[in-house]
């Protein structure tokens, strides 16, 4: 499918419908509007040794790192970049892949050494619905939980363990934060056996176990940061079923700029994974948070396999000292009060009521 019959398809659903639709092309269609490499001719999804779409590999989410989670704003509507725009992003992410070089050439370490750049997508946004390519409005209740969300990017004072978010404290992204692109450790990688798909994550290490054998979900009360997910094959496509998560992960990245958005013990993910050409996966998770989200948003977007990239030890901050260092070092009931500040009893212990 050339680009060019995708955008003669994409305009044939505007006049049709009165507004842009994706669902009304194939996954290998909207691979290719995203600009990803057609199939050569015949190609069909290759097969496990026992049967199922063979989905194994490394497919490191720097592939998509130019692409921003929500769409700019301005950009409305407006799902796909014209292949002028698309050329001077590629032309401008080529530009700052040079900052490590230079950084090299100056003698300084900075973000050039640190993160990894990757590469635009055609599409405007990771999140393709709804049309603007963002996370719709909170509810009252959401609002409320993300004026009270603290983290290192929004705390000066730390008086508690429970002002450093998820991510911050090294234990989980969640989801679906954990399946987008962050500015280094971008690894993913499949591996199957009979009845398992398991998703390895290169940030915080985590390892998702996905069982496909039809078994029940766990209790409610059992609860994990990235969920309690089921499987089942839906022809190609690998579909993931994701609940039972704990509420305490932030549903987007907490940064600069970024309002946070939280999630709650009522989320649930419904992610697809359709092999539509030899190195590239077509990705698409659902997200549903009635308690946070007025509507439910979906993130699209290809994956490229790269079995040259090679996942590293996440070390985070070693030691763990970095959380007691902030609160012994901001809070008020610890600076010039304490004889012993680092006695884990006196900065582990939560006096703030909240």
């Amino acid at each position: 499918m050339k680009l060019s019959r995708v955008a003669i398809g994409a305009a044939a659903c505007v006049m049709a419908a009165g507004s842009f639709s994706v669902f009304a092309q194939s996954p290998v269609e909207l691979a290719a509007a995203s600009g990803a490499p057609e199939a050569p001719a015949g190609w069909t999804a290759p097969r496990t040794e026992w049967g199922d779409p063979d989905l194994r590999g490394t497919w490191p989410l720097d592939a998509v790192g130019r692409t921003p989670t929500e769409r700019p704003a301005n950009l409305g509507d407006k799902a796909y970049l014209t292949d002028e725009e698309y050329q001077a992003a590629i032309a401008q992410a080529e530009n700052t892949a040079q900052n490590y070089d230079r950084e090299d050439e100056a003698g300084t370490i900075g973000s050039g050494h640190w993160f990894e750049w990757g590469r635009p997508l055609k599409q405007t946004s990771l999140i393709m619905e709804p049309a603007n390519g963002r996370i719709p409005p909170l509810t009252a209740q959401g609002e409320k939980l993300s004026s009270e969300m603290r983290s290192s990017w929004n705390v000066q004072q730390f008086d508690r363990i429970g002002d450093f978010n998820s991510l911050d404290r090294c234990i989980s992204r969640g989801l679906p934060s954990s399946m987008t692109p962050f500015p280094y450790n971008n690894g993913i990688q499949i591996f199957q056996s009979p009845g398992y798909v398991v998703l390895r994550l290169e940030i915080v290490h985590e390892t998702r176990i996905i069982p496909l054998d039809g078994r029940p979900g766990l209790p409610a009360t059992m609860r994990n940061y990235l969920g309690e997910s089921r499987g089942h094959w839906e022809g190609e496509t690998l579909v993931i079923e994701t609940t039972n998560l704990t509420g305490d992960t932030p549903m987007n990245i907490v940064g600069p700029g970024n309002k946070p958005i939280p999630t709650s013990p009522e989320q649930k993910v419904t992610e697809r994974l359709t092999p539509v050409g030899p190195n590239t996966i077509l990705y698409e998770a659902r997200v549903e948070d009635p308690v946070v989200l007025t509507a439910p948003f979906t993130l699209r977007f290809p994956w490229t396999r790269d079995e040259t990239y090679k996942l590293f030890e996440y070390a985070c901050h070693e030691g763990n000292t970095v959380v007691p260092n902030y609160i012994k070092t901001t809070s008020p009931r610890f600076v010039g009060k304490l004889e012993n500040p680092s006695d884990p009893a006196e900065w582990v212990r939560d006096t703030v009521q909240r």
